[in-house]
């Protein structure tokens, strides 16, 4: 089966977002954007909630994303790309699908097929809905060393109490904490 993980970064008083959904503030280098290199080689669809899946169709596919950031926009735009939206009518992204209901039946039938890794990057809100279900099987947090005050909080939107346990830890020179967890299966559906 394939593994489906989570990855966001956070500041360290949680928050994914600051004010006004700004992320100037997520720390990103090349010590950063090579793990991520590495991240989408391993994985063969990304998995988005709408909101963070119009950020990213409106960037990746850009001649900025691909100055900017070339290795990393040709993976993005390759990949298979699956989004859930109730109120989205088409997705017009490269290579993207649209789960519109039964998403966890949908996203359980997703890890049967053969390949790689899913990843959901970003989504906190789609993540939260799925974690009770047991279906993220590990959530990847980077820690960025800077204070907000206020934003968007990481799982928000999160019903119940989820146990996880920490796998490993990586420190990275700009200050980053990378962080893996995977939930502890008891209890937690």
């Amino acid at each position: 089966m394939r593994k489906l993980f989570f990855q966001m970064m956070i500041s360290l008083d949680g928050y994914f977002e600051g004010p006004n959904g700004d992320i100037s503030w997520h720390n990103v280098d090349d010590e950063f954007n090579e793990q991520a290199i590495a991240m989408l080689d391993q994985t063969d669809t990304l998995l988005f909630g709408r909101v963070t899946y119009d950020l990213m169709a409106g960037y990746w596919p850009t001649e900025q994303a691909r100055d900017d950031d070339p290795r990393v926009a040709e993976r993005m735009n390759r990949l298979e790309k699956v989004v859930v939206s109730r109120t989205l009518d088409k997705a017009e992204w490269n290579n993207t699908r649209l789960i519109k209901e039964n998403v966890v039946e949908e996203i359980q039938k997703l890890k049967q097929q053969p390949g790689k890794n899913i990843a959901i990057l970003g989504s906190s809100n789609l993540t939260a809905s799925l974690l009770p279900f047991n279906i993220v099987d590990e959530l990847l947090i980077y820690v960025s060393p800077v204070l907000l005050g206020g934003g968007k909080k990481l799982f928000d939107g999160l019903q119940k109490q989820i146990e996880l346990t920490l796998i490993e830890t990586r420190k990275f020179k700009s200050g980053n904490v990378d962080m893996r967890y995977v939930p502890t299966k008891k209890g937690n559906v």
